[in-house]
């Protein structure tokens, strides 16, 4: 062990211990701003900053493929889906009272327990594992994809279905909004909506 390695420690952070806190910093900032505004275009956009930090920190990790993997799939394509669904279910786009319960210190409750569970949970787990930083790198795409579709196949694939039946959900929502829309209208305004629709 040479003198740098003896010399660093909890006082003498790296440049990259420093950028990834301050990122992670940024990230949770994002989140808390995620959950906590009343606009849901606002929160979907607050997402992507918060997915794109949390791909910032897998880059400082050296897991370039799970970070291009968080931009391509979450990013480009979560996102994507949420703000599709936003705009075929019509939501508004400005403050929506309906975003807000009222049982905000509920919801705190559950989700600090939620947090205290899922730290205590990966604390356990990884107690004793330590990571050999001079053996082969864990997060190459050849190990990523091995250990995804080999002990992760199973939650992968059902998580590409919810984001069908997500998807397929804000269709038949906005259909029905169409449908009920039309229902509502005079005989005399539909008319002229069907022979509008006949002249085209």
């Amino acid at each position: 062990m040479n003198l740098a390695a003896q010399t660093h420690g909890f006082l003498s952070p790296t440049g990259a211990e420093i950028a990834f806190l301050l990122v992670g910093l940024a990230t949770f900032g994002a989140a808390l701003v995620t959950v906590t505004t009343r606009q849901l275009v606002h929160a979907a956009l607050w997402l992507v900053v918060t997915l794109g930090g949390l791909a910032v920190e897998y880059l400082l990790l050296t897991a370039e493929f799970i970070a291009w993997v968080q931009v391509l799939i979450y990013v480009g394509s979560v996102v994507v889906l949420l703000l599709f669904g936003l705009m075929l279910t019509k939501a508004p786009i400005g403050r929506s009272p309906d975003a807000d319960s009222g049982n905000r210190w509920a919801a705190l409750a559950v989700a600090v327990a939620a947090a205290a569970a899922l730290v205590w949970v990966v604390v356990d787990a990884f107690r004793t594992t330590w990571t050999d930083l001079d053996g082969a790198a864990a997060g190459t795409t050849k190990a990523t994809g091995q250990s995804l579709f080999r002990n992760w196949v199973l939650p992968f694939e059902a998580l590409s279905v919810l984001l069908l039946a997500a998807l397929v959900g804000a269709i038949v929502l906005s259909r029905r909004t169409k449908a009920d829309a039309s229902a509502s209208r005079p005989p005399r305004a539909r008319a002229e909506r069907a022979a509008e629709e006949g002249s085209r």
